[in-house]
């Protein structure tokens, strides 16, 4: 991998050097990972003059767990005081290389921290580095969407036994707790986010916090979850009927969110405007009277961040690439009835190969449980 992490690094230097600076201080932490391999707590990444390097406050000797091990070609630099500042001392090396301008993430950078730099660095030229990192990220390579796709199937297996468990009666806390052990079972490093599980009245909500609200006969069931597989993230949503047959209006609902899921999931294609997505499914929602219960957006990008670009919302600008992974995820919440929300995450790929490669595949069948 360290020839793909060097290309990394060697596009974002090209993007620093069109733009005028020297070099660069990379400080967020998937985006260190994205051009290191890994991100050590607290570590950053200097792209210098002469050498690019991993700085942080660990003990050189500290190596972060398997499946995130930094770049071998890339020299990590530890600080030799503790309670040192990484990013304060990248710049320093960086002065030290003979450079006379860096390029800084200033969205994620504090303003003390900013000034720290600075003030270590007064003939250092400091400019922003905007979202460079961030629209390398967005076109996953094969090995990324590799990783995505075994983060997807340990979540179709979290998610597939659980549905083969006995729920009436157990909690919304207890089952997303379950859930996230599950998929640390199946090899997961983690949740991907907080586990959403919600019963009854609370179903189809948007990034619902589980409560200890049991699990009753004719609820709705929504759950999202999703796995962390070497730092790539998924995530899936489903929804369905506790017990017995769902009520017609459960199913007339059901069948009204998955059309618009299907809808937005047939829009995706290299070259479709991000808000054209949003629209194919939002309309179909809009047309049945649920404009003011809709979310701001239908879906979003995902891969070492669970929520990256592209936002696929009505004022979203920009259009969609091949390979490209992102969700899919309209819902619809009835105050005081509960809703439906159904979620998968998708790459965005050409008719010619098959159209968008369904990573999440649940079934989305309206299952009575």
């Amino acid at each position: 991998m360290s020839e793909v992490y060097a290309a990394r690094r060697a596009r974002l230097r090209e993007r620093c050097h069109a733009g005028g600076s020297a070099g660069a201080l990379v400080s967020r932490a998937a985006n260190v990972r994205y051009l290191a391999g890994a991100a050590p707590q607290g570590a950053v990444l200097l792209l210098g003059k002469r050498e690019d390097l991993l700085v942080w406050a660990g003990p050189e000797d500290d190596r972060p767990p398997e499946g995130s091990r930094p770049d071998e070609a890339l020299r990590v630099h530890a600080l030799s005081e503790p309670g040192g500042d990484p990013a304060v001392a990248a710049a320093d090396l960086a002065a030290a290389q003979g450079a006379d301008s860096l390029a800084v993430e200033e969205h994620h950078l504090t303003v003390a921290r900013h000034r720290a730099i600075g003030s270590v660095a007064p003939r250092l030229r400091l400019a922003d580095l905007g979202g460079a990192v961030e629209q390398l990220r967005l076109v996953k390579d094969e090995e990324e969407i590799a990783c995505l796709r075994i983060a997807a199937e340990i979540t179709d297996q979290a998610l597939g036994e659980l549905l083969e468990s006995i729920l009436v009666g157990r909690t919304e806390r207890h089952l997303a707790l379950e859930l996230e052990r599950r998929l640390v079972d199946h090899g997961a490093d983690g949740p991907a986010f907080a586990t959403a599980v919600a019963t009854g009245p609370h179903s189809g909500r948007r990034g619902h916090r589980p409560t200890d609200r049991r699990v009753e006969e004719g609820d709705f069931l929504s759950v999202c979850l999703g796995a962390v597989y070497r730092g790539y993230r998924c995530e899936i949503g489903r929804t369905f009927v506790i017990g017995t047959s769902p009520a017609d209006w459960q199913i007339e609902l059901y069948d009204l969110v998955f059309a618009a899921q299907r809808a937005g999931r047939e829009a995706l294609a290299p070259g479709a405007a991000y808000r054209d997505v949003d629209r194919a499914a939002r309309q179909v929602l809009d047309s049945a009277g649920y404009s003011d219960r809709l979310p701001e957006l239908t879906g979003h990008g995902v891969g070492l961040e669970i929520d990256e670009d592209p936002q696929l919302g009505p004022a979203a600008m920009g259009k969609l690439d091949a390979c490209v992974p992102v969700t899919v995820e309209p819902g619809v919440h009835l105050p005081g009835r509960g809703g439906v929300r159904i979620d998968d995450t998708l790459v965005v790929r050409p008719e010619a190969d098959g159209g968008p490669e369904l990573l999440t595949i649940t079934t989305k069948e309206l299952l009575a449980l």
